[in-house]
């Protein structure tokens, strides 16, 4: 289906879309949930996937066997033979920053995963070589799209917690993740990046009050001495926003592979007229089976199903920010730039802010004092 698609757009309204010329950057295990996205959408005349770009052969050669669509050995490549209008940057967290200047300066829109750098120099170099381009800028900080993040958004927002306090946010993953799924670039990388960046971003926009100071502690021991992978263990930091809210941020990738889920997560926030908690890894859906031990599903980040023909489909907030950033693109090609896109979605700016703290808390653990963000 390539002559558009009939949606409705965020005011309501029904409107004729054309699709989207999309190229994926990265085909690894998140790239997955990408290439799912944009296929589907293919199907509702949204897309087209015209292309992907990853730099090892055997795992481009799976991706173009999987989904059918041309895989390139380089973004450059990419750009000049499948000419997509927009990216998504699914690469290792230190390699954004190239990534994203160079789709800018070929004048693609681009959807970042987060963070969107690991430097702040980094951040603003990239919001500054999109705004000189003139192409749309979005960072996929999916925690936005939980719906029980949004109900903790709206009631800060409407004054039913009263003035935000204090409060805690977790996030912990399973040690394969570092010596097994990213051995190579976790060196390079941090539970505050891989993780906390999450949180740093939803709490900010929960809270709606910008981050004043960081303080910091982690380890850095035992991935390094037993496994080898030079990286923290974990990072566990207290950040003070301007509205006299404190947070503490818990985040690590060493709990044991027996635990019932990937991830480990959740977050209190806790006001002058009430509180708001959220078990974000324990949704209540739970199984046991005798091969596999306890485990534990997040149908609201990620789930499966086909409809009554059989064709399979993918749903949860972990698709639907990736859908929003098609839907901001045709907004944009549409409206121009400066008319700013409805939704909960992050641009640069609240990219920059996430690095900003996990900046602040790496140099805080360093030297060992408080960091003024």
């Amino acid at each position: 289906m390539r002559g558009g698609a009939l949606r409705a757009d965020k005011a309501g309204k029904d409107t004729m879309k054309q699709p989207v010329r999309i190229g994926i950057v990265g085909a690894g295990i998140f790239g997955l949930m990408h290439f799912r996205t944009f296929s589907q959408m293919a199907k509702r005349g949204d897309v087209e996937l015209v292309g992907f770009a990853e730099l090892k052969d055997e795992q481009r050669k799976l991706r173009q066997e999987e989904f059918g669509v041309p895989g390139f050995a380089s973004l450059g490549e990419m750009i000049e033979k499948a000419k997509p209008e927009a990216i998504t940057i699914v690469t290792p967290d230190h390699t954004h920053r190239p990534v994203a200047l160079e789709a800018a300066a070929a004048g693609m829109h681009i959807l970042t995963e987060k963070p969107m750098d690991v430097t702040e120099e980094g951040c603003k170099e990239i919001i500054a070589a999109c705004e000189k381009a003139g192409v749309f800028l979005q960072v996929d900080f999916h925690k936005r799209y939980d719906p029980d993040h949004q109900a903790a958004h709206e009631a800060v927002k409407a004054g039913k917690v009263g003035v935000p306090l204090y409060g805690q946010a977790h996030m912990e993953d399973r040690i394969e993740v570092p010596i097994e799924w990213f051995p190579q670039w976790a060196p390079n990388s941090s539970p505050a990046w891989f993780l906390g960046v999450h949180f740093f971003d939803v709490i900010r926009w929960i809270v709606g009050s910008e981050p004043v100071q960081v303080f910091a502690t982690g380890s850095r021991k035992y991935l390094k001495e037993q496994f080898g992978v030079d990286t923290f263990d974990c990072v566990n930091a207290k950040i003070d926003f301007a509205n006299g809210c404190a947070f503490s941020f818990d985040v690590s990738w060493i709990i044991p592979r027996g635990f019932e889920a990937i991830v480990n997560q959740g977050c209190r926030i806790v006001g002058t007229q009430g509180l708001f908690e959220i078990d974000t890894q324990d949704r209540g859906t739970r199984a046991c089976m005798d091969d596999g031990g306890m485990r534990t599903y997040n149908n609201n980040f990620f789930r499966e199903f086909k409809d009554k023909q059989g064709a399979t489909w993918y749903g949860g907030y972990g698709v639907e920010s990736i859908e929003d950033f098609v839907y901001n693109v045709q907004h944009v090609k549409e409206h121009g730039l400066d008319s700013r896109p409805a939704g909960v979605w992050a641009d640069g700016f609240d990219g920059l802010q996430a690095t900003r703290m996990a900046v602040g808390a790496h140099r805080s653990i360093e030297e060992k004092r408080v960091i003024a963000l």
